[in-house]
This record gives structure tokens, C-alpha cells and sequence, in this order.
């Protein structure tokens, strides 16, 4: 395995780069080790019809605006 060659290594450079080299495998190691996913909730479908009654419309509500008739 590379282990030992990896530590062979590592034991010929200063400290400073083997604290260098720590932080940045601990980085890759970060990285790329897979997260569980969160259980996410089931979706919540709303219901059809549970407003009904709630709004009324204007009987002339499709009649022509007085406003508009410049434009028709």
C-alpha cells in the first residue's frame, strides 16, 4: 500500500508543511466522505374544494369596463 511510503514522506519535511499537508487531507477527506441525505417529510398534497364558498364574484364581473371602451 502507499501508507508507508506516504509517511516516509511526510517525517522528511518541516513541520510546517506536514501541518500543510494534514489540513488539506482533512479537507479532501471532508469532501469527498458522503453525507447521509436527511429523511425528508412525505409531500403534503393539498385537498381540492377546501376553500369553496369562502369567495363571491360580481355578477357583471366579464362585463366590459367602463374605462376600456376607448380601446374596443
Amino acid at each position: 500500500m502507499i501508507s508507508p511510503q506516504l509517511i516516509a514522506t511526510l517525517d522528511k519535511l518541516p513541520p510546517n508543511l506536514q501541518t500543510e499537508i494534514l489540513h488539506y487531507a482533512e479537507y479532501l477527506a471532508a469532501k469527498y466522505t458522503p453525507t447521509p441525505q436527511a429523511e425528508t417529510a412525505p409531500k403534503i398534497y393539498r385537498q381540492a374544494g377546501t376553500m369553496k364558498g369562502m369567495f363571491t364574484m360580481a355578477e357583471d364581473f366579464d362585463a366590459p369596463l367602463e374605462d376600456l371602451k376607448d380601446y374596443m
